[in-house]
């Protein structure tokens, strides 16, 4: 980026877009304009600044997603979007507003200080959308369940038989009677809501089994499923948010991309290093870390391991078990140096993420 080049700094809200324009040759914003969230008058905007000469458009990914640069894109014009957690910020700056945002992000994309993330096609965010509705469902029904299971336990009954939310302990929920109707009422609304999560938990489930199944996710997921500790929803998870592997040129990068590496706050003499950054993925980082629970068992290979690496390539089957052996070395070793159990999977998740992004390079291109 040059000076060269006019550049249109832009805070995106759901009703309002607060403009800052920073034309070619000058060295401040010249220009500021709020204008309401729509296509109209987004697309009149874009028209009367780029009127005489091409501009760059530039705002942080939030809330309102891409339509707002899939519609300049159409117009012709480069629009970037960019990570917020990345975004510089003044020790000693206390003041925020719209504007002040719209020209810091003008005057940060221009000097080369804001980081472009990776917008995916219509297509891709809709698939990305189904497993993290699963999620949500997931959250929902572990939000039931503990209404539930709390309204029982002030009523002095508790479940004590076998695992709990099994099918005897469902059965036993299903004969439970109260004296008073309130309290007979509050009970059958809990189970009806947590019914109501079962559900919609089993329709996603099966749907996003069929999305895995798709030809355009289908050998990835394949690939990946040969990893011990991620089977079918964990490897599509890692798919659709990821993407195209190919896009880190190196672990370390897909490492940080998951929010896994450990933060630093050095200075002189002194190092301070800190826990994980979580600057990253959620979605994956959460993948990485369930998955990183499977080492501490036996390394030995099971039935359901050995059939889901069928038909892999021979390449992907050497990754994945060269990282089912190390993997399983780590967590032992640092268990055995008195290390905390939530220390020692976040570090094997983070060498797993490494392993991940090693069997994306063989994925096949799109074509």
């Amino acid at each position: 980026m040059n000076n060269y080049t006019t550049v249109v700094g832009l805070d995106v809200h759901k009703e309002t877009i607060v403009a800052a324009v920073l034309p070619q040759g000058y060295n401040e914003v010249t220009e500021k304009v709020s204008i309401e969230n729509n296509p109209k008058a987004i697309e009149k905007l874009v028209n009367r600044l780029t009127r005489h000469s091409p501009a760059e458009f530039v705002y942080e990914a939030g809330a309102c997603g891409y339509q707002v640069q899939r519609q300049i894109a159409g117009l012709g014009q480069h629009c970037a979007v960019i990570a917020p957690s990345l975004t510089p910020i003044r020790p000693g700056e206390r003041v925020k507003t719209d504007k002040r945002d719209a020209v810091n992000l003008a005057r940060f994309y221009r000097a080369g200080e804001l980081t472009e993330i990776h917008i995916p096609t219509c297509e891709e965010e809709a698939a990305r959308d189904l497993p993290r509705a699963r999620e949500d469902v997931l959250t929902d029904r572990l939000r039931a369940r503990h209404r539930l299971s709390k309204f029982l336990l002030r009523q002095g009954r508790v479940y004590r038989e076998t695992t709990s939310w099994g099918t005897a302990h469902k059965a036993w929920l299903r004969t439970q009677k109260f004296e008073f109707p309130s309290s007979q009422q509050t009970f059958e609304a809990n189970m009806r809501a947590y019914d109501e999560c079962e559900a919609r938990l089993a329709t996603l489930d099966q749907q996003t089994y069929d999305l895995a199944q798709h030809p355009a996710y289908c050998t990835a997921v394949n690939y990946f499923r040969a990893l011990k500790g991620i089977d079918t929803l964990s490897a599509l998870t890692l798919v659709v948010e990821a993407q195209d592997f190919r896009r880190f040129s190196k672990a370390s990068e897909f490492m940080s991309f998951t929010g896994l590496v450990g933060s630093e706050s050095s200075s002189g003499e002194k190092v301070r290093r800190g826990s994980i950054t979580k600057a990253g993925n959620t979605h994956i980082r959460r993948v990485l870390v369930e998955a990183a629970w499977s080492q501490r068992y036996p390394n030995v290979v099971s039935r359901e391991l050995a059939e889901r690496r069928k038909g892999c390539p021979k390449e992907v089957l050497q990754i994945a078990k060269k990282a089912q052996a190390r993997l399983h070395r780590k967590f032992l070793r640092m268990i055995g140096k008195n290390k905390l159990h939530q220390v020692t999977v976040v570090a094997v998740a983070r060498e797993l993420a490494g392993f991940v992004w090693a069997i994306g390079q063989h994925i096949p291109a799109a074509v």
